[in-house]
């Protein structure tokens, strides 16, 4: 049985899965299985997964009919024999000491769960580094503080608690015994970690960023969504089970009106993405109608975001005066529809 089982969900992803798998090879922590799962590629991406697992019996690859990224993991949840879980996008990257310090850094502090800072890379050599927490250990309820309760209410104010699952290593027992698994093709790393660390007793952290993030235009989180609405309704209904189950609500009681908020924003910018084919004119109407939701209506008169970027703010100030003109004006010049 490995120390570490590392889950990468693949997709057509033929021009960087070999760089990829290479960075976990060059690990200078070793005890690992490596998990490919190949999500219904139709380009090489198999291919070279195959070829890949045929060199080193650490890699094991899985093909499975698509059925998008949340199943790509469920499936290396299931397959996964490790103590611990580690978590790699196909066109992402793992510093050589990254393993490492986060088994020993585990290992040492007597916790389940650790966790790092990563590279947010833009192209070229534009790259930024992103905190995930000061350095040092948390317990329970400084988990509860410092991430629970953000992931679950603070998702306006910069900066916001990403749920990037990819910068921790977590424990396998726990996610085994408490069945949690990710559902969906959106913002499924938020609930994932919410549930998770719900129940980690013990967080060990380290500043150095050992994670390069690629940002990618073409990732689903910045196409346009047709179902996006669909999704949501599902993942505020998940959230407010756990919120429940957890015994959240008390401690953040504004986490409807905060979340609604972050999602009619997610909302707007989706319907005035380039890829949706319905008219400007429909575009306008379908906000002013989203705006008018009960729900969306009641964040809009009850929450006035603050801490934001000086664009989203912007967007806040014409949505909660309701200009839908001007604001589909100027998502018309930013993203020249």
């Amino acid at each position: 049985m490995p120390n570490i089982s590392i889950i990468v969900p693949i997709y057509q992803a033929e021009d960087f899965v070999e760089r990829c798998v290479q960075s976990v090879v060059n690990q200078t922590f070793q005890d690992w299985e490596l998990l490919l799962i190949d999500d219904g590629s139709r380009d090489n991406s198999g291919a070279i997964c195959k070829d890949l697992a045929e060199k080193d019996s650490r890699i094991r690859y899985f093909h499975k009919k698509n059925g998008g990224v949340s199943t790509a993991r469920n499936y290396g949840l299931r397959e996964a024999t490790g103590d611990t879980i580690a978590f790699l996008d196909a066109d992402d990257l793992y510093h050589p000491a990254y393993l490492e310090t986060l088994w020993n850094l585990r290992a040492q502090e007597g916790m389940d769960s650790a966790g790092c800072a990563h590279f947010n890379w833009y192209g070229g050599d534009n790259r930024q580094s992103e905190a995930l927490l000061p350095a040092g250990t948390y317990e329970a309820a400084a988990i509860r503080e410092a991430i629970v309760l953000p992931l679950l209410g603070e998702r306006l104010r910069q900066p916001v608690f990403n749920g990037f699952i990819w910068r921790f290593l977590f424990d396998a027992t726990i996610l085994r015994n408490e069945n949690i698994t990710f559902e969906g093709a959106y913002l499924e790393d938020e609930l994932f970690l919410l549930e998770y660390f719900s129940y980690a007793k013990g967080l060990a952290v380290s500043e150095a960023p050992l994670y390069d993030y690629y940002y990618n235009p073409n990732s689903a989180t910045h196409k346009y969504m047709p179902k996006f609405l669909k999704v949501y309704a599902r993942f505020m209904e998940r959230k407010g089970a756990m919120a429940e189950k957890f015994d959240l609500e008390a401690a953040c009681p504004t986490w409807r009106d905060n979340t609604n908020w972050a999602g009619l924003l997610i909302a707007i910018g989706n319907e005035y993405a380039a890829g949706n084919p319905a008219s400007v004119k429909e575009r306008q109407q379908k906000v002013k109608t989203l705006c008018q939701r009960p729900d969306m209506a009641h964040a809009i008169a009850n929450l006035a975001p603050e801490g934001l970027s000086q664009n989203k703010q912007l967007v806040v100030r014409l949505v909660r005066g309701k200009h839908y003109f001007m604001l589909t004006l100027m998502y018309r010049l930013k993203n020249r529809i």
